[in-house]
C-alpha cells in the first residue's frame, strides 16, 4: 500500500475519534436539579426534598422521548435515591441506608432465627445466627420487629445503631407486665418476679452448695420458707405444707410423681428443664390445686437453628439430650437418663441405696429369711416438638416417661429345702400434653392447652413365711383442658378462660392366701371459669394483679369461689412493700398406711376427694413483704398466715402417736422468711431464716391441738458461691430445729399390747446440721465443643442427722424405738459434654 493511502486512513480515523470525543463531551453529567426542573416543567409534578439531599449530585442527560416513570427509574438506578408518589402530582426524594443487628432472646442469649423485620422498603427474616440488614428511606422510619411470644419492637430507624450492626434483645411476652424486680435473688439465674413468685432460669443458673446437676427439685429447696423434712424431693414442704398439697406442673402437664431413688433426686431431666416458677402465694387464677404452693417447670419454647446437644455422667446416673432442627419452622428436643448401678457399683450409689432401705425389709428381714439378687434401676425419657407454622402460631407437643423399679428376692431357709420369692416395688408415669397458641394481633392472644398424666405404683410383698403375695396397687390418670384468652394494652392486660379436669384413681388390694380382693375406683369431674387482670402503671412502681377462679365439682353440686391478689408499690428508690393473697382447693390427696408399707420407701397413696371422710382441702393464705436492695444489698422479709382445713390425719406422716388413726382436721401456721444477701462482682452470699408456728387441730383425737410433723420452728441456710466464666465454687450450711414426735408415757409404755404414748408431738428429734460443697470447671475444648467437670460433698462433716423415728413393741413387752438418718458423707462427680 502507498505511503499516500495510510495517510488518508490515519485521516478518516482522527476524523471520527474527534467526532466521538465531541458527542462525549456534549452528554456531561449535568446537577440533577437541573434535570429535576425539567422534568417539572415538562411534565406538570413537583418534587419535594432536603435543601442539601441533591447538592452534589450529577447524573447523564435523560433520553428525549422517555416517559416520566422511566426517567424517574433511571435516576434511581444511577443515584440510588428514591422517588414516593405521595400525590396526584407530588413526589418525595429520599436517600435509603442500611440498618442492620442480632436479635437475641434477653434471657437465654440465643440468636432469634426467623423473625420478621419489617420497613416501608423492605421486609427480612433473621437468619440462623439472629442476623438481619434492611434498607430504610430516612431515619423518620418506622421499623417493626415480630417474633411469635416475644413483645413486639417498634422503633424508628434513627434509634438503631448507623455505624455497626448491634445485638437487639427481645423480651418474652409476658415479661411486659411480669418484670424481674430483684435480679439474682440468692445466685445468678434465681430471680423475684413483679407477681410475687421466684424463677430459676438454668441458662443462667450459677450452682448452690452441695449440687453439681442442674435438679429443679432439689435447686427450690435452697429458697427461704422451702424445705424438706426427711432431705427428699419427693416430700418437699412450702411453709409448712405436706408434699401432696403442692401442684407440680412439667410444660403445664400435673405430675403425680416427681423423684428417682424413691425421692433423692429429681425424676425431671435437667437438661431438658430451662425455668421453673416457685409460687407460695398469690396464684394465677389460671391455676387450681397445691393448697400449699406450686413449682412450674418449663421447657426451652424457641426452635434452634442449629442442632445442640449434651452428654453427661455422673455417679448415680448417665443423660444424653439433642435439639434437633426439623427444618425452618420446626424442631425436635428428645432427652433421656438412666441409672449406671447395671454397669458400674460407685461409692454414691452405695449411700444412696442405704438410705433408702434402712429399717426395711430389704436391709432388714425376718430371721431365716435372706435377701439377695437386689437390683434397682430408674430412667426417664423426655421428648418435645416444636413447630410454628406461621408467625403467629405456635404449636408445642410434649412426652414424659418416668420409672423406677427395685427387686430382690427373698429365701427362705430351712433344713429341708429353700423356698425363694421376688418381692418388687415399682413406680411409672407416663404423660403426654399438646399446646397452640396464637398470637391475633398486638393486643389479642388465645392459648389451648390439653395433657393426659398417668401415675402407678405398685408392690408386691412375697412372704416366704406364710407362703402369701399381697400385692397393691395405686393408680391415678388425669386428662385436663384448657383455654384461655390474653387481652392486653399498654399498662393493663386482662385474661379469662375455662379449665375441665377429670381425675380417676383406683386403689387395689390383692392377697392370694387366704384370697382377698378390694379395687376402689373414683372418678371425680370439674369445670373451673377464672377471671385476671393486671396493671402495672408507667413507672412500673406499682402493680395490682387481681384474679377469681370459679370451681363447679359436679359429683357433689359444690361451687367454690377463690379469689387471687398481689400487690406490689415500691417505696422510693430502695424499698418496695408486697401483698399477696389466695383461696384454693384441691381434690387429691396422700393417704400413707405404714402398716402395709412393707418397704418403707415412698409408698404414699393417691386418693380422691370424697367429700366425707376426704374432704375437699381448702386453703388461704395472706402475706405481707418488705424488701430493700442498693449496692448489691438485699434484704427480704416477709410474714405470713396460712390454714389448710379438710386434711386427714393418714396424709401427715404420722409414724409414733395416730400412726393408725383415721380422721379430720386441719392446720394453721403463722410464719416469717427472712434473707439477706450481699452481692459482689463474682461473689453472692446469703443467709436466710425461717420461723414458723405450725399446729394441728383434729378435734377427734384425745389432743385437740399440738404441733404438726413438719413443723421446724427455726430453719437456717447459709450459702455463698464464687462465679466467672471459668469456674463456679459454692459452699454453705443448713441448720433446723428437729421435727416433733411422740414418746412413749413414762412408767406406762405398753397398754394393751400397744405402745401407749404420751402426749402427741411432745417431743423433737435432734437438730439437722449439714455442710455442703461442690465446685464446677468449665472448658472450651474446640470451637463447638466444650465440657464441664463438677465434684460436690453431701454433708462433709458427716453429721448424723435423724429424719425420723418410730416404736414397736418387742418380745420383752417393752417399747423399741427404730430411727431412720439422713445421708451421711456423700461425694458425687460429673463430666459433661456440650455440643
Amino acid at each position: 500500500m502507498q505511503k499516500s493511502s495510510w495517510s488518508y486512513i490515519i485521516f478518516i480515523i482522527c476524523i471520527f475519534w474527534s467526532i466521538k470525543i465531541q458527542a462525549q463531551t456534549s452528554e456531561e453529567k449535568i446537577p440533577l436539579k437541573v434535570v429535576l426542573n425539567n422534568l417539572s416543567d415538562q411534565h406538570k409534578v413537583q418534587f419535594n426534598y432536603q435543601s442539601d439531599l441533591l447538592s452534589e449530585i450529577t447524573v447523564f442527560p435523560l433520553p428525549k422521548k422517555s416517559t416520566l416513570n422511566e426517567n424517574l427509574k433511571h435516576i434511581e438506578s444511577e443515584t440510588s435515591l428514591r422517588f414516593t408518589k405521595i400525590g396526584a402530582s407530588i413526589y418525595t426524594i429520599t436517600k435509603p441506608f442500611i440498618i442492620c443487628g442480632y436479635l437475641q432472646d434477653v434471657i437465654s442469649l440465643n440468636p432469634l432465627y426467623g423473625a420478621t423485620i419489617r420497613g416501608e422498603i423492605q421486609t427480612k427474616i433473621t437468619d440462623d445466627k439472629g442476623f438481619f440488614e434492611i434498607f430504610v428511606n430516612s431515619l423518620d422510619e418506622a421499623i417493626e420487629i415480630r417474633f411469635l411470644g416475644f413483645k413486639t419492637i417498634k422503633k424508628q430507624a434513627r434509634f438503631f445503631t448507623l455505624e455497626e450492626c448491634a445485638t437487639i434483645s427481645m423480651y418474652e411476652e409476658k415479661q411486659q407486665i411480669d418484670a424481674v424486680v430483684v435480679e439474682g435473688y440468692l445466685v445468678r439465674g434465681i430471680d423475684k418476679k413483679s407477681n410475687g413468685t421466684t424463677e430459676i432460669n438454668f441458662s443462667k443458673f450459677t450452682s448452690l452448695p452441695g449440687l453439681i446437676e442442674t435438679d429443679v427439685l432439689q435447686t427450690v429447696q435452697a429458697l427461704p420458707g422451702v424445705l424438706s423434712i426427711d432431705e427428699t424431693v419427693s416430700n418437699i414442704n412450702i411453709r409448712g405444707g405436706s408434699h401432696d398439697q403442692n401442684l407440680i406442673l412439667w410444660d403445664d402437664i400435673k405430675m403425680y410423681q416427681s423423684g428417682h431413688f424413691f425421692g433423692l433426686i429429681s425424676s425431671f431431666n435437667p437438661q431438658i428443664t430451662k425455668t421453673a416458677t416457685v409460687i407460695t402465694n398469690g396464684t394465677d387464677a389460671s391455676y387450681s390445686d397445691g393448697v400449699s404452693g406450686s413449682i412450674q417447670m418449663n421447657t426451652d419454647k424457641q426452635i434452634q437453628s442449629n442442632f445442640e446437644g449434651s452428654l453427661g455422667v455422673n455417679f448415680i446416673s448417665t443423660d444424653v439430650f439433642a435439639d434437633v432442627p426439623l427444618g425452618e419452622k420446626s424442631s425436635l428436643q428428645i432427652a433421656g437418663r438412666r441409672s449406671i448401678h447395671d454397669f458400674v457399683n460407685t461409692p454414691t450409689y452405695n449411700v444412696y441405696f442405704d438410705r433408702v432401705a434402712q429399717q426395711t425389709e430389704i436391709a432388714n428381714n425376718v430371721e431365716s429369711v435372706v435377701n439377695s439378687n437386689q437390683n434397682f434401676n430408674f430412667y426417664d425419657t423426655s421428648l418435645r416438638w416444636l413447630y410454628n407454622p406461621s408467625e403467629k402460631d405456635r404449636i408445642r407437643f410434649n412426652f414424659i416417661l418416668i420409672n423406677n423399679n427395685l427387686t430382690f428376692d427373698e429365701t427362705l431357709m430351712t433344713n429341708l429345702d429353700l423356698d425363694t420369692k421376688t418381692s418388687s416395688l415399682s413406680q411409672n408415669s407416663i404423660a403426654a400434653g399438646l399446646s397452640y397458641e396464637r398470637q391475633w394481633n398486638d393486643h389479642f392472644s388465645t392459648h389451648f392447652n390439653v395433657y393426659n398424666t398417668d401415675y402407678k405404683l405398685q408392690a408386691i410383698n412375697a412372704n416366704v413365711l406364710q407362703q402369701q403375695q399381697f400385692l397393691q396397687e395405686n393408680v391415678v390418670s388425669e386428662t385436663g383442658i384448657k383455654f384461655k384468652g390474653l387481652y392486653k394494652w399498654d399498662n393493663l392486660f386482662l385474661e379469662a378462660g375455662y379449665q375441665f379436669i377429670e381425675s380417676e384413681v383406683v386403689n387395689t388390694n390383692d392377697i392370694d392366701v387366704p384370697r382377698f380382693l378390694r379395687r376402689d375406683s373414683e372418678v371425680l369431674r370439674e369445670h373451673a371459669f377464672f377471671v385476671q387482670s393486671q396493671y402495672e402503671n408507667n413507672n412500673r412502681d406499682f402493680s395490682v394483679r387481681p384474679g377469681i377462679r370459679l370451681n363447679y365439682i359436679d359429683k357433689f353440686n359444690v361451687l367454690l369461689a377463690e379469689p387471687r391478689l398481689s400487690i406490689r408499690k415500691k417505696l422510693g428508690q430502695h424499698f418496695q412493700i408486697e401483698a399477696l393473697g389466695e383461696l384454693k382447693h384441691q381434690n387429691t390427696s396422700q393417704i400413707v398406711n405404714f402398716q402395709n408399707d412393707f418397704l418403707g420407701v415412698e409408698k404414699r397413696r393417691w386418693q380422691l376427694t370424697d367429700n366425707y371422710s376426704i374432704p375437699i382441702l381448702k386453703s388461704k393464705q395472706a402475706s405481707l413483704s418488705l424488701q430493700f436492695s442498693n449496692k448489691g444489698w438485699l434484704v427480704d422479709a416477709t410474714g405470713y398466715n396460712k390454714e389448710v382445713v379438710g386434711i386427714t390425719s393418714q396424709s401427715q406422716s404420722f409414724t409414733t402417736k395416730y400412726e393408725f388413726t383415721k380422721t379430720t382436721g386441719n392446720y394453721n401456721i403463722l410464719g416469717l422468711d427472712f434473707l439477706i444477701r450481699k452481692q459482689f462482682k463474682n461473689l453472692s452470699s446469703w443467709l436466710s431464716y425461717s420461723y414458723m408456728i405450725n399446729e394441728y387441730t383434729f378435734n377427734n383425737l384425745e389432743d385437740i391441738q399440738f404441733p404438726s410433723n413438719f413443723d421446724a420452728t427455726h430453719s437456717f441456710n447459709f450459702g455463698t458461691t464464687y462465679s466467672n466464666n471459668r469456674l463456679n465454687i459454692s459452699a454453705g450450711l443448713n441448720y433446723r430445729t428437729g421435727k416433733p414426735t411422740s414418746i412413749p408415757l413414762q412408767g406406762n409404755e405398753i397398754l394393751n399390747q400397744q405402745v401407749n404414748f404420751d402426749v402427741a408431738n411432745n417431743t423433737r428429734i435432734p437438730e439437722f446440721f449439714r455442710v455442703d460443697l461442690s465446685a464446677i470447671y468449665k472448658l472450651k475444648l474446640s470451637k463447638g465443643l466444650r465440657t464441664e467437670i463438677g465434684a460436690s460433698v453431701w454433708n462433709a462433716l458427716n453429721k448424723e442427722n435423724t429424719i425420723n423415728n418410730y416404736y414397736r413393741v418387742g418380745a420383752d413387752n417393752r417399747p423399741i424405738k427404730f430411727s431412720r438418718e439422713s445421708l451421711g458423707l456423700t461425694t458425687n462427680f460429673m463430666v459433661r459434654f456440650y455440643f
